[in-house]
């Protein structure tokens, strides 16, 4: 089996525990729901009568899955993931801290102009333009120092929503609601894949912040993150920015996540693709090649 399952647990209370290498799920009004530990991907958590055991989180540690928990408001306020994943960490750690500031620039410049392709593509798709974005995307510098990314963002996210209102607000009760949830389970997804190709998540390319022990996470989800933007605007059009964020919101968030993703010639899962790209990323700090691998969004 894959563990490529994302397991959301909002609509009731539960009480999660572990028997026999599975996720025993215990709830009130039914029989138990058991999955293999080894299928599991990740595991979303916003409802607030949810209890763990210490057994099972510890093997969901051991298996290579990211535990998210969101607050009252299902934003997501803490991940427990892995502190060992391969078996030259160590070294890969040492390596990632002494990169020099003109390869994290070089690497900031693909991951930005990946990231504004991949808006561009997705606004082309779905609005008929991608209202100059590529030919932006085409002159971003090392590290980006002209913030091609913010100037893009601007066009993007208005264009997207057709809104020209439109903000990218982390506590606004709109569409940034939907954004913010599967943001957090795709940051989860690349947090786990950097930890199984022995680098930290909290040594980051371009984020730098004393108080998020992701930084480097938050680097490279920046050019998946149209996954979730495709289908929160069709969510927004079908629905309405301010309409209930239910369970059917959610699992239509989460089920991208689960598709498929061209990588050069290939179809891959999104753990599939970020698995590629951290462990890419791995050989760059290695010195043994000078790009990562970014997917075909």
């Amino acid at each position: 089996m894959t563990d490529n399952r994302i397991i959301d647990i909002s609509n009731a209370g539960a009480r999660l525990s572990m028997k026999h290498k599975q996720l025993v799920m215990s709830q009130d009004d039914g029989e138990p729901v058991t999955i293999p530990l080894n299928e599991i991907a990740a595991i979303s958590v916003s409802n607030q009568s949810v209890t763990f055991t210490q057994p099972l989180l510890a093997a969901l540690a051991s298996n290579g899955a990211m535990l998210v928990i969101c607050d009252d408001k299902h934003l997501p306020i803490a991940m427990l993931y892995p502190l060992t994943g391969h078996f030259v960490q160590s070294e890969r750690f040492a390596k990632q801290v002494a990169v020099a500031e003109p390869t994290m620039k070089r690497l900031w410049q693909q991951i930005v102009k990946a990231k504004v392709r991949a808006q561009g593509n997705l606004l082309n798709e779905l609005r008929g333009s991608d209202f100059g974005l590529n030919n932006m995307a085409s002159k971003v510098l090392s590290g980006d120092t002209s913030n091609v990314e913010g100037s893009a963002a601007r066009r993007y996210w208005t264009a997207l929503f057709n809104d020209d209102t439109f903000k990218r607000k982390r506590d606004a009760e709109d569409q940034n609601r939907f954004l913010n949830y599967g943001y957090a389970v795709l940051r989860a997804i690349i947090a786990r894949a950097i930890c199984a190709s022995g680098l930290h998540p909290s040594f980051g390319i371009h984020h730098h912040n004393r108080y998020d022990a992701f930084c480097l996470a938050d680097d490279l989800i920046e050019p998946f993150r149209p996954t979730v933007d495709r289908v929160v605007a069709a969510l927004v059009e079908n629905r309405s920015p301010d309409c209930e964020f239910d369970s059917e919101i959610k699992a239509a968030i989460l089920e991208p996540l689960t598709g498929k993703f061209k990588f050069g010639d290939e179809n891959n899962t999104i753990f599939e693709a970020a698995a590629r790209t951290a462990s890419s990323l791995a050989q760059v700090f290695e010195g043994k090649r000078k790009n990562i691998d970014l997917p075909d969004l």
